[in-house]
């Protein structure tokens, strides 16, 4: 689930985010993971992926936003974990479903049918003993058009082109700077007003890491520690990277209303590289 974002006052949080932020910012403010925690922290990101494998199955022509979000449920429960989304902020639903031009926190619905050629950003968050996984991934619904199908490739790329910059003695800028170069070569735009996060025992830890470079983002010279988890997930649209947000106080469009997509995985930086937590073993 992107960082920032109910309807009152999206902007002015963010500027006042950066306004602010010391001069000198730390990695102490990161809370460093050790091997239980991480353990804790795999299992909650293997039942996010295996809600994403039951949403790959199920997304089709003809199914509701709303039915996805009860199997996704039913799914999370059994493995025990419990949706990280649903009462989030009051937050209504236990995944993210947004279709074609919404970006981010859809509400899932009964009278959300989908059709041929939609796209669907589907938004997971599982607690499982305390600890958090999140990951976002864009779908087709069927046969999608041509430039539906570069956005989701481009976006997609763009997420693990960040993931590779993720190692010790490497920084946050490093990764955002990759996911907005190969953005911005293809023509698409990455969103400024949701971010990606630290995340563990809250969804939402320090610090929040732009995918793109800001002149006042400290974040972006911090240095990744073995220990660091977060989560990376650009959102990418096809024109503006501007946005707001619908008069549900939640879901977030462009504001030209152009198709929208949103990759998204949880990582903890290893001794030797990065780990990918939000993935089936």
């Amino acid at each position: 689930m992107g960082r920032v974002g109910q309807s009152h006052g999206v902007r002015q949080w963010l500027q006042g985010r950066r306004e602010q932020q010391p001069e000198k910012a730390s990695p102490v403010r990161m809370t460093l993971k050790g091997a239980y925690e991480l353990s804790l922290m795999r299992t909650a990101g293997e039942i996010v992926a295996e809600v994403h494998e039951v949403m790959k199955q199920a997304i089709k022509p003809g199914i509701t936003t709303g039915e996805l979000n009860r199997l996704a449920d039913a799914l999370i429960r059994k493995r025990n974990g419990i949706p990280s989304f649903l009462g989030y902020h009051g937050f209504p639903a236990s995944i993210c479903a947004s279709i074609n031009d919404e970006l981010v926190h859809g509400i899932p619905s009964a009278r959300r049918v989908l059709k041929a050629g939609d796209i669907i950003s589907v938004d997971v968050g599982v607690i499982y003993k305390g600890f958090h996984g999140d990951s976002a991934w864009t779908y087709p619904v069927a046969e999608i058009s041509d430039e539906a199908k570069r956005l989701l490739a481009v976006t997609e790329q763009s997420l693990y082109l960040g993931i590779e910059q993720v190692a010790p003695g490497k920084t946050f800028g490093d990764v955002s700077a990759a996911i907005q170069r190969y953005v911005e070569e293809n023509g698409f735009s990455v969103v400024r007003e949701y971010t990606g996060h630290g995340i563990g025992r809250q969804m939402h830890e320090e610090p929040q890491i732009l995918h793109y470079l800001h002149p006042d983002d400290k974040v972006r010279y911090w240095i990744l520690r073995p220990g660091m988890t977060f989560a990376i997930e650009p959102m990418v649209n096809v024109g503006t990277w501007k946005t707001q947000v619908l008069e549900d106080g939640w879901t977030v469009v462009p504001e030209d209303h152009r198709l929208s997509a949103h990759f998204e995985h949880t990582l903890a930086v290893t001794e030797n590289g990065v780990e990918i937590l939000t993935t089936k073993r």
